[in-house]
């Protein structure tokens, strides 16, 4: 390629439309697990739409179990990026270049995530077809846009001797997590109406959601999360247990 076409190039700006929005129990950013697959309990689904909302752009992808997802983060979109970020991986103390990590703030904020393909669905609303696809294991904030998906293919998407740096071994979720009383009728109420809820708190909370700079450490602060439209409150009482309060229910778009 020759240095002016290159130049041309360089120049350009490239539009996308969103082929469709993640539905998904991460209401905000924070306790969304760092990296996809630690939460095997976070399930959601892909509404295909516009274009894009057509069955026949699905024939076969039933035959992967697992799926990338590229997406916008849209959540962070106002908040601009910077050259050095601090990865929670290592502790928020040491800055790296964000294009050594995998920050949300970036210079264009795309994002890749792999998910597992649970089911596909095709039904009609409103005299109009709506194509789903259902997947687990998910990080994404609930409306994230979806660019594209493309299926994972193992024998060049999983290298087994890739060096990883900071973040070569996967994060350990050692916490144990135990309900109250209260807590514990509450869910009790909830668990027919939310998939797995016990599970996914559980695993959550194992991952210890607290900002980088307070792990390790035992603080008395009470937190809370919102997991579809629930705010559980939860404490940290030791190094090795977290204790959940309460679950309630509350709209969070107020």
């Amino acid at each position: 390629m020759n240095s002016k076409a290159s130049n041309n190039i360089s120049e350009q700006k490239f539009q996308f439309s969103p082929i469709g929005i993640i539905q998904s129990p991460y209401q905000e950013k924070f306790a969304i697990p760092r990296q996809p697959g630690l939460v095997s309990a976070a399930k959601g689904q892909i509404l295909l739409q516009n274009e894009a909302n057509n069955s026949e752009l699905l024939r076969g992808i039933e035959q992967f179990s697992h799926l990338w997802l590229i997406f916008v983060f849209h959540g962070t979109l106002a908040q601009g990026w910077k050259p050095l970020v601090r990865p929670p991986r290592l502790g928020g103390n040491e800055k790296m270049g964000v294009l050594a990590t995998r920050s949300t703030f970036r210079p264009n904020p795309i994002g890749i995530s792999v998910v597992t393909l649970d089911s596909v669905e095709t039904y009609l609303e409103a005299k109009k077809q709506q194509a789903i696809l259902h997947i687990s294991g998910l990080d994404l904030l609930n409306g994230t846009p979806i660019l594209d998906i493309k299926p994972y293919i193992p024998y060049s998407d999983s290298l087994a001797d890739a060096q990883a740096g900071f973040a070569q071994q996967a994060p350990q979720a050692s916490l144990v997590v135990k309900f109250s009383t209260i807590a514990m009728k509450q869910l009790n109420e909830l668990q027919q109406h939310y998939f797995d809820l016990k599970l996914l708190i559980n695993q959550v909370l194992a991952q210890d959601p607290r900002p980088a700079y307070k792990q390790g450490k035992v603080d008395n602060k009470i937190y809370g999360m919102a997991l579809y439209d629930l705010n559980i409150q939860w404490q940290m009482y030791s190094l090795e247990q977290i204790e959940v309060l309460k679950i309630s229910q509350h709209n969070v778009h107020q």
